[in-house]
């Protein structure tokens, strides 16, 4: 078993194999197709810094969270996958668990984030790690259920 390494960038490489990996990833877990995902991801970056955290197995990406600022203290969850070699290894729980605090630090007090029941494991993490669901909204696969999180601080 490879070991796995955690690291955050603060925003989307413009090119290279860490960009390259992490649309190939997005694109097989979200069965999107590359080009969509690039315009997506492109679109955004222009809106607002795009910040990843990864998961990396011998400098593979293997896992992914993608976030960014929905306006000031709401971050909002955006992308995220584990290739299926890895699942089962806690992977997509270290990256939220990651991101969250990253959250916290910058002072975020909210995250939201969406998913469809299709993605049932994604859907459990979410309400484990203390999301609730406030409401469904039209996407792209069908009814998407949108979730919030309030962070908490310590004092």
């Amino acid at each position: 078993m490879e070991p796995i390494t955690y690291s955050f960038l603060p925003e989307l490489p413009a090119a290279g194999p860490i960009r390259e990996g992490l649309l190939a990833l997005l694109s097989a877990a979200l069965e999107s197709p590359t080009a969509e995902l690039e315009s997506d991801l492109a679109y955004h970056q222009q809106r607002a810094p795009l910040h990843l955290w990864l998961a990396l197995a011998d400098e593979q990406v293997i896992g992914c969270k993608v976030g960014y600022e929905r306006k000031p203290g709401h971050y909002y969850s955006w992308l995220g996958g584990v290739d299926n070699r890895f699942r089962g290894r806690s992977i997509a729980r270290t990256l939220m668990q990651q991101q969250h605090g990253w959250c916290q630090q910058q002072g975020y007090h909210r995250i939201r984030t969406q998913t469809y029941n299709r993605w049932r494991a994604m859907l459990l993490l979410n309400l484990r790690e203390g999301f609730d669901i406030v409401g469904t909204v039209q996407g792209a696969h069908g009814l998407a259920i949108v979730l919030e999180k309030q962070l908490q601080y310590q004092l």
